[in-house]
């Protein structure tokens, strides 16, 4: 089938207008050197279509054009455009060439009228300044005029030879449709004569204006079928086509902070580069402050961001974030940050797509806000809006954006939370903010539903909001249950209370037991110096009596030997006994004293 398109791309020549979304529609643009009709009811943008292109051939391919007007002069044409940044009156001082075709009723009524004067003089205009473009605006007002069916029908004929024999690489017809938006008024003959057939459509929903554009019909040639959303900015139209049906986004696996440290924690190392991260919740559960510290921590990496902010402006976004420590103000000022606000009922969702893309073009960020993203649904109805938030996730990924979108919600059921818009499912984080209500006092809780390619926590954490910004609690639990605010700082009181009192008990039991071990010790210390004591009247009492005994014998010795009496070895013989008897009975008290003496008493 692309082998098939691509040969069809070959065979019909093609000429790009330039208008954006259009060419792709188109697969190349306008029919080279065949007619375009361009079919809608006041409003709808075919004039801003024709003029746009005749434009953009001469500013970017130096293409020169030809504009003839049939309904408004040409000096109305030229001021309605000055809307547009495309600088046209100097354009049309050399590249452009405006014909005021319009005539009164009278001059066409009063005899026979044709094209041929007109004609004639078209052509000596485009051989004067080289004309590669002509656009026929609001032909049926001229047509119609005539009143002859046979007669519009001849002038139609009569263009059309005319272009043919005056080959211009592309012609453009505008005509309005009948008030049932499917027939041109008196001569609808005319689709089958041309080679592509553009359809326009204003139309109302739910209050908005919504501006839509469709091929009907391109000969020799395929197309995007289906009706696109159109959308009208300082560059002029813009057309809001579909993105490749082909998913090829890239998978980063670089890791940066959702916005402080245990959020981060609690993502597993924080969100991943490119991904998307939905925050959903009921009104005043601090989503916007969530994304808040998301955008400075952006900025705080010195990346471009884009915050984006429906039905609110970004001076009071700044101001109220500033309460809760989050300052934007500087990274505004510093460029690196791009506040945008809209009113979302004024336009249509489509348009609101196409002026988010423009921002992206604009500024380039790498990271993005849309907050909240359910407030388009205003624009247009629920479809409308669930269409352009799911485009818009699939944009932010191709374009390798790390966004982060907040919803609100009506209900609390986690279960409910994003069915409005539709995008949990495409959201690659999805957290959840909700209240907890308890003995009269309403907490913030915070929960992760899902996050794809990494653990997360399954905890629900209280979301305290102080002037030094957002934090989570630590988790706290009683009796199996989760608590916060009073209830946690009643219970976290009492068990700090009970800490108290065991600890006191402890300190007071402590001491007593240090007392007690301290009266021991001295106890011990008293008895240990009388065993001293002791021990020193038994040394010294052995000491004096082996003394006695040793003068005893010294005495009888000497008297033996003064007497005469029996050998004194016999005599030491008799008295040794009894002396080692009563020195092995002392040996233990103090053992190196008698050796000493021992020694000294020894024969």
């Amino acid at each position: 089938m692309n082998a098939t398109k691509s040969a069809a791309h070959q065979l019909l020549p093609k000429i790009a207008t330039g208008i954006p979304g259009f060419d792709e529609l188109s697969h190349g643009g306008l029919p080279r050197y065949r007619t375009s009709l361009l079919k809608g009811g006041p409003g709808s943008g075919k004039t801003v279509f024709a003029l746009q292109s005749l434009v953009n051939a001469a500013r970017r391919r130096q293409e020169p054009g030809i504009f003839v007007a049939f309904e408004e002069s040409t000096r109305q044409i030229v001021a309605n455009a000055a809307s547009f940044d495309w600088g046209l009156p100097a354009l049309a001082g050399s590249k452009l060439f405006f014909l005021d075709a319009k005539l009164s009723p009278d001059v066409v009524k009063s005899g026979e009228f044709d094209l041929s004067g007109m004609l004639a003089m078209l052509k000596a205009k485009k051989e004067e300044i080289g004309a590669k473009w002509i656009v026929f605006d609001g032909i049926d007002v001229l047509l119609t005029l005539l009143q002859n069916p046979i007669a519009e029908m001849r002038e139609i004929y009569r263009i059309r030879d005319w272009l043919a024999d005056n080959e211009m690489n592309a012609a453009i017809i505008t005509a309005k449709m009948d008030g049932a938006g499917s027939e041109i008024v008196n001569y609808g003959f005319m689709q089958f004569m041309v080679d592509c057939v553009i359809r326009f459509e204003r139309r109302l929903e739910h209050g908005v204006a919504l501006h839509r554009i469709q091929i009907t019909k391109y000969r020799g040639s395929d197309f995007v079928a289906g009706e696109y959303p159109v959308s009208f900015g300082p560059a002029g139209m813009e057309v809001d086509a579909p993105e490749p049906a082909e998913i090829k986004q890239v998978a980063s696996g670089e890791r940066i902070s959702a916005g402080f440290e245990r959020l981060d924690k609690m993502l597993g190392g924080g969100l991943f580069r490119g991904s998307s991260t939905l925050i959903t919740g009921v009104p005043g559960t601090s989503k916007t402050t969530l994304a808040g510290k998301f955008v400075e921590a952006a900025c705080g990496r010195g990346e471009r961001t884009l915050f984006v902010s429906f039905d609110e402006s970004a001076d009071r976004i700044a101001r109220n974030l500033s309460s809760v420590g989050i300052q934007l103000k500087a990274c505004v000022k510093s460029g690196l940050l791009r506040m945008y606000s809209a009113r979302t009922e004024t336009i249509g969702a489509e348009d609101h797509l196409v002026k988010l893309k423009a921002l992206i073009r604009e500024h380039r960020p790498r990271c993005m806000v849309i907050d909240p993203i359910s407030a388009i649904a205003k624009a247009g109805g629920i479809a409308a809006a669930r269409a352009v938030a799911n485009r818009f996730i699939y944009l932010a990924k191709d374009e390798k954006i790390t966004v982060m979108v907040t919803a609100i919600n009506e209900g609390d059921e986690p279960e409910t939370e994003a069915t409005d818009l539709q995008i949990s499912t495409i959201a690659d984080t999805w957290i959840h903010l909700s209240y907890l209500i308890r003995s009269g006092e309403r907490n913030r809780a915070l929960t992760i539903i899902k996050s794809r390619g990494t653990w997360h926590s399954n905890q629900v954490r209280e979301l305290v909001l102080s002037d030094a910004g957002p934090m989570l609690a630590d988790v706290y639990t009683a009796g199996g249950e989760v608590l916060m605010g009073t209830l946690r700082w009643e219970k976290e009181s009492e068990e700090k209370a009970k800490t108290l009192q065991r600890r006191t008990e402890f300190d007071h039991k402590r001491h007593e037991l240090q007392a007690a071990e301290a009266d021991t010790r001295a106890r011990i210390k008293v008895l240990q110096q009388d065993l001293e004591r002791q021990r020193l009247e038994l040394e010294k009492y052995s000491s004096d009596n082996e003394a006695r005994i040793v003068s005893s014998i010294d005495r009888e010795q000497e008297l033996r030997r003064i007497r005469s009496a029996d050998p004194a070895g016999r005599a030491a013989t008799r008295i040794a006994a009894p002396l080692a008897k009563l020195r092995a009975s002392g040996r233990s008290g103090n053992s190196g004293r008698k050796n000493k003496k021992d020694a000294q008493v020894a024969p």
